[in-house]
Formats: structure tokens, sequence, C-alpha cells
């Protein structure tokens, strides 16, 4: 598995039970602690293994800093947030590269273990299936509004924390439940990822915009008009795969496109699994978890959004 569809990671197989997953991420910084930002960074590069059904083992750092425009000990900070995040995954740091750069950047190149029966892929959906998600959305629009010095430090704190999380407790749990396909939110937004997830799948997405968790400041914030231009970007690039029903409030739809650091993994799970799934997810701590949708037979490769109240 690899260019030829939009999938989390390449998939490279070695024997009848042993294939190695690959990928690498990094970005310029989206919190203002370098410790935090190692950690957050770490987590959403180890995500994408964990989206695909694996175990991340081996880790390299990927380093652009600015050395004459920075203090040396902001890198160390940022190298021990990752560190000590690979340490609580289980991943050994076997290495890296570091550039001088004019714009400060971290980030891993990650290999991780799965056995070749157990690789989920995006577009695997079965009809019925209902969509689990982990974590809740509105961490880009906080992260405009922490950038434009409005955002409160306790949403500060919240939201920090949330990118750090691993998602490997929720990749754990569902190992044991008929999980058909898998992805992890990030960069596209939820209805983006959602759109890669029914490509090519035959069927379509039906969510319940009120059943979707998010943080409330990303709706408050989102109304001031601090929705940053990756939303804006989601939208027009997937806005002729969804369909959102007129009692969607507007702003909300922004959080639906917003682009997510280190966000939660969207699940596709067999219907009659789906609420023990979910109640093991909140039990072991994912307080966010949530059934949001269902995988519908029409319209094919659409999105429908529909909604009660919001």
């Amino acid at each position: 598995m690899g260019l030829d569809r939009a999938d989390d990671a390449g998939v490279y197989k070695i024997s009848d039970d042993l294939a190695l997953i690959q990928t690498v991420d990094f970005f310029t910084p989206i919190v203002d602690d370098p410790y935090w930002f190692g950690q957050i960074a770490a987590a959403n590069a180890l995500s994408d293994v964990y989206a695909m059904g694996g175990v991340p083992k081996t880790a390299m750092n990927l380093i652009g800093f600015p050395i004459k425009q920075l203090d040396i000990s902001v890198l160390r900070q940022i190298l021990q947030g990752g560190l000590d995040k690979m340490k609580e995954a289980g991943v050994v740091l076997v290495g890296g590269h570091s550039v001088e750069d004019s714009e400060l950047k971290y980030g891993l190149s990650v290999t991780g273990f799965v056995h070749p029966d157990r690789v989920l892929i995006k577009n695997n959906l079965k009809a019925g299936d209902r969509l689990i998600l982990t974590k809740p959305l509105g961490t880009g629009i906080i992260n405009t509004a922490i950038k434009g010095g409005i955002a409160s430090d306790h949403i500060i704190e919240t939201v920090t924390r949330l990118m750090a999380t691993l998602n490997r407790d929720a990749a754990e749990i569902m190992e044991e439940f008929p999980v058909h396909a898998c992805t992890d939110i990030t960069g596209f937004g939820l209805l983006g990822h959602m759109a890669e997830m029914v490509v090519g799948s035959g069927l379509g997405i039906d969510i319940q915009a009120d059943s979707v968790p998010f943080l409330k400041e990303a709706l408050e914030y989102a109304g001031m008009g601090l929705v940053p231009a990756g939303a804006h970007n989601n939208r027009e690039f997937r806005e002729h795969m969804v369909d959102i029903a007129p009692g969607v409030d507007k702003v909300f739809q922004d959080i639906l496109f917003d682009p997510q650091t280190s966000g939660g993994l969207l699940i596709c799970v067999q219907s009659d699994r789906a609420e023990s799934l979910l109640n093991v997810l909140r039990t072991h701590g994912i307080s966010w978890a949530a059934i949001i949708g269902k995988v519908v037979q029409q319209p094919k490769e659409k999105i429908l959004v529909t909604c009660e109240v919001i």
C-alpha cells in the first residue's frame, strides 16, 4: 500500500505474519511551550500508525532549527518532549536528521508493525457500520484564537493536553472489535477525512451533527471569525461531496471542516458492536468518544450531515 490511494501510511509486507507501516509528519509550532510542542508533534506523527491498525516501534527525529534566532535550549526542550512521548508509546528513537532553517520545524519518521491481515484502510466501509470519533473537534480554530491572544489559559491547557494525547489506547481497544476501516482526523478536518473514506468505497456516510463532540470554545471563536484558512480550503475542496441539512448551524459547519492537529481516530465498526466499543472506550478514559453516524448505501461516495438540534 502506498501512493495509489490516500491511506494514512505506507505498508510493506515482510512475511505472511509481518508488515511494516511507515509514515512521516512534521510541522511548525502550534503552541508556545517547546516541551509541549515536542509532545504534540510526536503524538501526531505516531497517530498514523495507530490509524492503520499497527503498533509504532521505532522513530527518527526530523528537525529544522533557526540556530541564529533561537537558543539551543529551545531545541533541547522540544526533543525532550518528543522523546518522552515516544517512551510513553513504547517507541525507540533510533536516529534522525537536522538542518538549519529560518523556520522552526519538528516531527518524526515512524516505523510500526502490523499483521498483514489486520491492516486497516480508509475505504473498507460496510453498509450499516457505525462511526465512532474519539476526540473532540475544534483544535484548529482554538489554535487560531491562541495566536490572536484571545484564548483563555484554561482552554490553552485543555487543547494542548488533548493534542498531546496518544491514540494508542483507542487503537488497542478497537483491536478486540470488528472494525472495518479507520483513519485519524488531522489537517483535512472531519469532513475532509470522511471524504477520503467514501471515495472508491461505493458507499456514503450519514453523520448526525448534534452527536459530534467538539470544544465549545471553538464554536465561540468561530463565531468571532477566528477560522483558519485551512478550514476554508478544506470546504472548497470537498464541499461538492457534502450535503449539509439547512438546520446545521453555519458556524458549526466551520468546525466540521476545521483542520485538526493530532486529532482522534474515526473508527468504522460493525453496527451491533458499536455501543460495546463505545462503552469500553469511555471506561478506559476516552470520555469524548461518541457514535456520530453510519455508513449508508445512498448516496454513493457522498456525505450527508443531518441535524436535530445544534
